[in-house]
């Protein structure tokens, strides 16, 4: 009796799952109605009724996900009509149409086409896309119609973003307008074809920002974007089509492309441990992004103020506009174009400018491209097209050149056209040695009395300013030993603080307000006289080091602004003080909570993995997206500082070094670091990059996750350090067992064993075979393949020895404690 009740309710629920499911086909003898939904085949994407936020009694027909938790719409049918109540009733009908009707009968909702068949089908493919086809008809690619045809506001891999030349369809994304209302709103986003291609969005008719023309790589305006391993991207142009899309690599990745209903175009990964969107890139990062903000000839840099400033050799339209913060009026040369006379002014690391008004040819040299332009008046500008294998390909503008920027990375080189007398000439001519003399004089002149003014001034104003101007450049590592600070070329802002005050806020430096000392000197806590608590660093008066440090930390930091680096506040340099005065952080720093059994206990797996994915954005900060690319050269746990919240903040650039352009590392007969956070090359050859910074973010996650120091980790089976007991570990396919017991119950073990992972691949032998810090913050998110890492860098055998801490078998380096040091001629 119980099973024949058994098999009756097993029935019951099986024709309750037909009757909600159709697979992934709807026929023409098989109606969808409100309630049931289709599923394409290996489950990705799912269609069927819905109301937005839930809270609505309209009915749309659209597309969502069905392995995510949140539910989130990729395609609507009826955007502008939507079905009242759940009568709706989605059908095929020959030739081959789709219909939406109503209780009434009504349509609400049709599709169209141009061919007609017997026995149509609608069936949602793996891919998101909704199509119909004939039944009979086995080529992939033979739709009468597919959504893929008619985005709404998300763009998935493999659909087209641009226009079919032949038919004149344009492929667009329109938001909604708003979250509960999928009716198109304000903002669309199109690959327009107009010149040379280029990504655009519009509010209403206006364009609002613009991604840059495609150079081969990436959008020139888009400089971390890069294939990698769960994304790749492309433009096509053919004789019949102009388009851009993406693919997934990683197909077990969920990743979009959404235009929300504010108009914040952004590139998404969905996180299933965290069930939630990670915004990995979006179109309106900064205040730069804004369309044409400078006006012509005028350039958007995020980090000074203001950000716009005039092209080298333009100046101001209205330069009271300017004074403003009025920049539309943008710049205009110093001097008149003459055509024949004209000649190019390189340009380099910079977003190329609107290329609506531009010309392209795929074959020329740059060379050819210069004579082109050169004999066409009107054109203002050319570059290489195609960035790849050294540059190939032409583009030039027409017209004024818009909506340019400097980027921190991956900039484009542009040749502007600028009048002859602006440009310095080696041809030997009298006429214009005496021009570029006449122009040169006065300015230099000008120039001279310029500065004695302000150094005048300065000298005498600089005991009562409230700030000080410290001009930045790179930091020569043979620092003189005077106690100037002026000797940079452009200048920025930095408030000063009073010596009394500084004395006042940390009890005259008193013994119970020292929080902390190292290479540079003591490390106070201060109360300011607003209640506001700061961190004062005092350079030590027997410090070899200190002036570097102070110079070069001034320097760095104040270009840097994100939330996962220590805030400078301001400094103090009165009588024989240098003092940098930052931001209080209340947990101190992560090498006292990781290797502390007690306190480590406070510090459980979900903590950790945000200090690690803070730390990691920070890196990632400091390599691709600042202003200069910044080489920490001292990542270790001790300089790693926690806030209230135990968020991480990356502090101590004393050490660190500045790169502009394409740079992205040097050598040094000044080797500078902390050993077990030293990579190879670095130590050994003074050879140092970005890939040095990961070499120690590797060591850094390896000892978030054990709770052991790589340096002095020692195992009574071996004498192999950190590194080398978890590449042994993972080799043996036994990961877990390097996890600090402590994190047990409250880890997620394949994300601990996902981080154990990426640790490994940092801290690979080779610079080449370890992964930009971009990468690895998509590689702890997301849950897709990783590639096996390569043996480690120093992970021999070791000899210990108590007295002197321990020595290599191999040649590599020896040190005896964990402070930062210093090796002179390590090369």
């Amino acid at each position: 009796m119980n099973k024949i009740f058994f098999f009756f309710l097993l029935t019951i629920f099986s024709l309750v799952q037909k009757l909600n499911s159709q697979g992934d086909i709807i026929t023409a003898s098989q109606f969808l109605k409100d309630g049931q939904t289709i599923v394409s085949s290996d489950g990705t994407f799912e269609l069927g009724f819905f109301s937005p936020g839930n809270t609505s009694a309209n009915r749309y027909v659209g597309i969502w996900y069905k392995k995510i938790s949140a539910f989130t719409p990729v395609w609507v049918a009826n955007r502008q009509i939507p079905v009242n109540g759940i009568s709706g009733i989605l059908k095929i009908v020959q030739p081959g149409y789709l219909f939406l009707i109503n209780v009434t009968n009504d349509t609400i909702w049709s599709t169209n086409s141009s061919r007609t068949v017997k026995n149509p089908v609608a069936q949602l493919l793996d891919t998101g896309n909704l199509v119909v086809r004939d039944v009979n008809d086995h080529d992939p690619d033979n739709f009468l119609w597919q959504s893929f045809d008619y985005p709404s506001d998300t763009l998935l891999a493999s659909m087209k973003l641009g226009i079919n030349l032949v038919t004149g369809l344009e492929r667009y994304l329109s938001s909604w307008k708003s979250d509960d209302d999928p009716a198109p709103g304000d903002y669309t986003y199109h690959c327009d074809p107009t010149g040379y291609p280029q990504d655009l969005m519009r509010k209403g008719p206006n364009v609002v920002y613009r991604a840059g023309p495609w150079n081969g790589l990436r959008w020139s305006g888009a400089p971390n974007m890069e294939n990698n391993s769960i994304t790749s991207f492309g433009l096509v142009m053919n004789n019949q089509e102009i388009y851009y899309k993406y693919e997934l690599v990683n197909k077990s990745v969920v990743s979009t492309f959404r235009l929300r209903s504010n108009g914040n175009a952004m590139r998404m990964i969905w996180v299933e441990k965290k069930e939630g969107w990670i915004n990995y890139h979006s179109a309106d990062a900064d205040h730069c992004e804004t369309y044409k903000l400078c006006g012509a000839y005028g350039t958007c840099t995020i980090f000074t103020d203001p950000v716009c400033r005039c092209l080298d050799k333009f100046v101001p339209k209205h330069p009271d506009d300017w004074n403003k913060a009025d920049w539309s009026s943008g710049c205009v040369r110093n001097r008149p174009l003459n055509c024949t006379l004209d000649g190019f002014v390189k340009y380099s690391g910079v977003k190329l400018p609107d290329t609506r008004n531009s010309w392209f040819d795929e074959t020329m040299t740059l060379d050819e491209c210069k004579a082109v332009c050169s004999r066409n008046c009107s054109c203002m500008g050319y570059t290489n097209l195609d960035i790849r294998n050294g540059g190939s390909g032409c583009l030039l503008w027409t017209g004024e050149l818009v909506d340019i920027r400097q980027l921190s990375e991956s900039g484009q080189d542009i040749y502007i056209r600028i009048a002859a007398s602006e440009i310095s000439s080696n041809d030997g001519s009298s006429r214009k040695k005496s021009v570029i003399l006449a122009i040169a004089l006065p300015l230099l002149v000008t120039m001279v009395l310029l500065v004695v003014g302000v150094c005048l001034i300065f000298h005498r104003q600089k005991k009562r300013a409230e700030t000080m101007l410290i001009e930045k450049g790179r930091l020569d590592d043979n620092i003189n030993k005077d106690n100037n600070i002026q000797s940079y070329h452009e200048d920025f802002e930095l408030p000063l603080f009073d010596l009394s005050t500084i004395k006042k806020a940390t009890n005259n430096f008193s013994l119970e307000n020292k929080i902390g000392a190292g290479g540079f000197g003591k490390v106070y806590k201060g109360v300011l006289d607003g209640g506001q608590e700061v961190a004062v660093k005092r350079l030590s008066v027997t410090s070899r080091q200190g002036n570097d440090e102070f110079k070069n930390e001034v320097i760095c930091i104040t270009e840097l602004q994100h939330r996962n680096l220590v805030k400078l506040l301001g400094c103090c340099i009165q009588e024989e003080e240098k003092m940098l005065v930052y931001e209080y952080m209340p947990n101190k720093s992560l090498d006292l909570f990781i290797f502390d059994q007690r306190r480590g206990t406070l510090l459980d797996w979900p903590k950790r993995f945000n200090i690690i994915n803070g730390i990691a954005r920070g890196l990632m900060y400091l390599h691709e997206d600042s202003r200069l690319r910044i080489i920490h050269r001292d990542l270790k746990a001790s300089n790693v500082l926690l806030d209230i919240e135990m968020n991480p903040k990356i502090s101590d650039f004393g050490m660190a070094r500045s790169f502009g352009g394409n740079e992205t590392g040097a050598n040094t007969s000044r080797v500078v670091g902390t050993y077990g956070y030293m990579s190879p090359e670095y130590a050994v050859d003074g050879v140092f990059s970005v890939k040095s910074d990961v070499f120690s973010f590797g060591v850094l996650i390896l000892e978030i996750v054990s709770g052991k120091t790589n340096r002095r980790f020692i195992h009574p089976d071996h004498n192999l350090n950190l590194i080398g007991h978890a590449w042994m570990l993972h080799r043996e396919g036994r990961s877990s067992e390097i996890v600090n017991p402590d994190l047990v119950e409250s880890c997620h073990i394949s994300e601990l064993q996902r981080s154990i992972h990426v640790g490994l691949l940092c801290v690979q032998q080779s610079p080449e075979d370890r992964p930009k810090m971009s990468s690895v913050v998509l590689m702890l998110t997301n849950e897709g393949i990783l590639p096996q890492p390569k043996p480690p860098g120093f992970f021999t055998e070791r000899n210990i020895d108590d007295a002197t801490g321990y020595s290599w078998s191999s040649h590599t380096p020896c040190s005896v404690n964990d402070v930062t040091i210093t090796l002179l001629d390590a090369r």
